[in-house]
This record gives C-alpha cells, structure tokens and sequence, in this order.
C-alpha cells in the first residue's frame, strides 16, 4: 500500500463537464496502481456515480449537499479517515458537486488524524464557455471555485463564440495573475502535462513514524464535533438551491423532450439516465440547453434508473412541478441540503 495519497480535485459549475473529464482520468490511469474516487451529488438521489467508468475502481459517493459545508463535512472526513486507515490509494480523485465552495480542502486533508497520509497535487476547474457568464456573479461558489483552483479548463468551446470564451478568461484573470487556459471540447485536455508518467507512482514519503492507534468510532465523533465549532469553518452554503427528483414512467423519450422543452428557464440544471427500449440514455439540462444521448450502459448497471434530479433556487420547484404534473412524472421528493429536514435534530 502507498505510503502517500496524491489528491487531484476537480470542480466547476452545475453541467461544465466534470464527470467527462474525470474518465478521461480514469481511462489513462496506469491499471497496477490503486485508485479511488470521491464523487459528490448535491441531491439526495445521486446520478453521477452510474456515469463514471471504468472497472475495479474504488468509489466514495456523498450525496446531500456539498462536502466541504458543514452539511456533509462529517461524512467527508469520515470518509478520508476510512481511506487513510483502510484503503489507502495511490491516487484520490474527488469531482465535487458544482455549487461547492472548496476553499477548505486543503485544510481538511492537513487534520491531524490523517497523518500526513494526503498530499494535494492539483485543482482543476471545468469551465463552461457557453453559459459562464450567465452564472457568474449569480452563484456565489462559482467566484469561489475559480478564486481557489490552479488549472482552468475552458470547455465546450464549440458552443461558445469568440467573444464569450475571451470575456470568460478576463473574468478569470482578475483573480489570477498568470492563469493556466486550456480550451477544448468534451473535457479533452493534455493529461500528459498534469499526469505525467510518475504521477501515479508512490509519492515519496516522509520520514519513518510510530504506527498511529487508529481512533475508535466515538473518538472519531468526538474530534469531528469539535472541528465543527471552530470558528472559522465554512459553515454557510454559497448559494441557496435546492434539488428535486422526479421519476419518469413513461415508455417514449418524446416525453422527455416535451418535459424540456417547457422547463422554467431558472432550473440550472437536469440529469438522469433513462431507459427506452432496453437502451440506456443520458438526459442533460444545462440552463437552457438538453441533449439525450446514448450511453453505454446496460439498464442493470444503472442505479435510480428513470430518475431526473433537478438544481434550481427554491421558488423554481413549484414551476418544475407543474410542467411535469400531467405527465407520466412521479415526485420523489425535494431536498434542500443546507436547511433541517424532518427527523434531524
């Protein structure tokens, strides 16, 4: 097992393309080293994680909010100790939910319980050139995103004018003195450039030390608890959104395309892999534009089959409703991450 973990971060706004690139990770990784991933969903129904490919790959997920706010921090560092004591990868992958704000992680991979285990090597942020500027200075994370990653992947660029790609890289200077601009389409960047041939080699570790006591399940508690009133945790969501997953029950995709077309034009954005005819296919919203496109995958291998999850803020909900409310749609609930729900303490 690895001495050290190297720790790759991808983030980026709702639909920029960050599970795409996260396989073209996937796809180049050297098969004799151990990989893991971390995929966080900001619904409660989680999606992303039936699109990720790849065999024999260890897989987090963590739906319910944004792991790096307090809603779902404790599963977060819960998680990393699990890595730390038990799996311990080569190479952690983490796709963030894209109203995260992750000014804290690399405070969080420092925590003392860890034990030097994690080691940050880089943080990309997937950026969508068609619709960017209609988001920034909206939502809150996505200044936060830009503000915190390193390498800035400007995607989609085939469905973005000239204009918008430019005004897009100024709006990104102004918190970067010297950004790193990659433009391309489907999350296709120079891997060689960031995952050169020893990035997935052991890290070179640091000096020999006692094997640590791994901590009990109320120790682990304890020091969570007291991590979560320190006084200068994130402890505020960036924006206020709220997810909701609706179950399609019809036969025909021309439902679908119906449903889409008459969505409010404040749903940021959908998601769901739905079956027709046997064949599996990936509905996508992003503020405005829908595609359904084929996939690969089997209706078994699919988890929440026939499940849409849209992100919209909260007064959209009621607009999405009755779009779909003479349709064959079942609600399944809506969740708002960062507020109490029934049954919490």
């Amino acid at each position: 097992m690895a001495d050290v973990t190297r720790v790759y971060l991808i983030t980026g706004f709702l639909g920029s393309g960050k599970t795409t690139l996260l396989n073209r990770i996937i796809e180049h990784f050297p098969p004799e080293r151990k990989l893991t991933l971390l995929v966080n969903e900001f619904g409660e129904v989680g999606v992303d994680g039936s699109l990720v490919e790849g065999e024999d790959i260890d897989m987090m997920e963590i739906s319910k909010g944004s792991i790096f706010c307090v809603c779902v921090k404790t599963d977060f560092i819960k998680g990393l100790y699990e890595l730390n004591t038990k799996f311990q990868p080569d190479v952690l992958l983490i796709e963030s939910t894209g109203v995260a704000n992750p000014s804290d992680l690399k405070k969080d991979l420092k925590l003392p319980i860890f034990n030097d285990r994690f080691q940050f090597e880089e943080q990309f942020c997937v950026i969508d050139a068609a619709h960017f500027l209609d988001a920034y200075g909206v939502y809150a994370s996505l200044e936060k995103q830009i503000a915190s990653s390193s390498v800035f992947v400007i995607n989609k660029t085939d469905l973005a004018s000239a204009e918008q790609i430019a005004e897009t890289k100024k709006v990104i200077a102004e918190f970067h003195p010297d950004p790193l601009f990659i433009e391309t389409t489907f999350a296709d960047i120079p891997l060689e450039k960031f995952f050169g041939p020893d990035y997935a080699k052991p890290a070179a570790a640091g000096s020999e030390s006692p094997e640590e006591r791994k901590l009990s399940d109320e120790e682990l508690e304890s020091f969570i608890e007291e991590m979560l009133d320190s006084p200068d945790l994130e402890i505020t969501p960036p924006d206020l959104l709220v997810s909701a997953a609706y179950q399609w029950t019809g036969e025909d995709l021309a439902e679908v395309r119906s449903m889409a077309e008459r969505l409010p034009a404040g749903v940021l954005r959908a998601k769901g892999l739905l079956e027709e005819n046997g064949r599996v296919v990936l509905f996508s919203y992003v503020m405005g534009d829908w595609t359904i496109e084929p996939t690969e995958r089997t209706p078994a291998e699919v988890e929440n089959r026939n499940t849409v999850v849209f992100i919209a803020p909260p007064p959209v909900m009621d607009d999405i409703e009755a779009v779909v409310r003479d349709g064959p749609w079942i609600n399944r609930g809506v969740y708002q991450p960062f507020q109490p729900q029934q049954g919490d303490a």
